[in-house]
């Protein structure tokens, strides 16, 4: 039987990149899927793409800012489903701008709203019935919410403290039997970078990645669903990443001088 067959398992997010690739990966093994996001359109036609490999899945029109439909998301999970196993805070956005170029700041906030707030209305909607379930919270968060990244100040600022809240609110969790997964992508072919946005906060229109030299969204979403069967206490999908993580307690300039080659090459 795979892990995750007959879970109820809400994903954020869920209309396209990670979030997509990771329905599909729990559909194939059986989840009772809550797709959420802003585009009603796509999460429809990844509601029926699940239900062809065999899962039942509900599309679930959500916008992560607003704390009223973070409840009335969870809410209508459970109601169609009788519970909630897993919750899986991947909604994001992101930016590319230097400091000293930022015109709009407003950026900064709309950043904290969906990265760290809409996980925090989430979460706090779904834990009564994480509880009862003993299940599972995911937070995909970045490497950028590890160490600091150039060019991405305000977005590695909100999943800094998305790392910190999850890692806070597992402490608090303990002896609940509900885990918490933390997950640190590098960088992922995804649309986000295609809506990232600029100095004057309008969105790029087109990504600034290699996205020839990056992981698929696939392969993220795969190592994610292993990451999430093991109930995992932290991801980090690269090998660099995982070595700037323990780099910085012995070579922290390194570590400075590697993330700023990684946005060089990788543009």
């Amino acid at each position: 039987m795979a892990a995750f067959t007959g879970k109820v398992v809400l994903i954020t997010g869920a209309s396209e990149g990670i979030g997509r690739e990771l329905a599909l990966v729990l559909a194939a093994q059986g989840a009772r899927l809550v797709l959420a996001a802003r585009d009603a359109a796509r999460l429809a036609e990844l509601a029926r793409a699940c239900a062809a490999l065999g899962a039942e899945a509900e599309a679930v029109t959500t916008d992560v800012a607003q704390p009223q439909q973070c409840a009335a998301c969870v809410a209508h999970a459970v109601a169609r489903f009788g519970g909630l196993d897993a919750l899986v805070n991947n909604a994001g956005i992101t930016m590319w701008a230097r400091f000293d170029a930022v015109t709009d700041f407003s950026v900064y906030e709309r950043l904290l709203q969906v990265n760290l707030l809409g996980a925090v209305h989430m979460t706090a909607a779904a834990l009564p019935h994480l509880k009862a379930a003993r299940g599972l919270l995911v937070a995909v968060a970045s490497v950028a919410g590890l160490t600091g990244v150039p060019e991405r100040t305000g977005y590695a600022a909100s999943k800094h403290a998305m790392v910190g809240f999850f890692e806070s609110l597992r402490i608090e969790l303990r002896g609940s039997g509900v885990d918490v997964t933390i997950v640190a992508p590098d960088f992922v072919v995804s649309q986000i970078h295609r809506r990232a946005t600029g100095p004057d906060g309008r969105p790029l229109g087109q990504t600034p990645m290699d996205e020839g030299r990056i992981m698929s969204a696939e392969r993220c979403a795969a190592l994610i669903a292993g990451a999430m069967q093991r109930r995992q206490r932290l991801l980090v999908t690269s090998a660099r990443g995982r070595l700037a993580r323990w780099a910085r307690l012995l070579a922290p300039a390194l570590v400075d001088r590697l993330a700023a080659r990684a946005i060089r090459e990788h543009r």
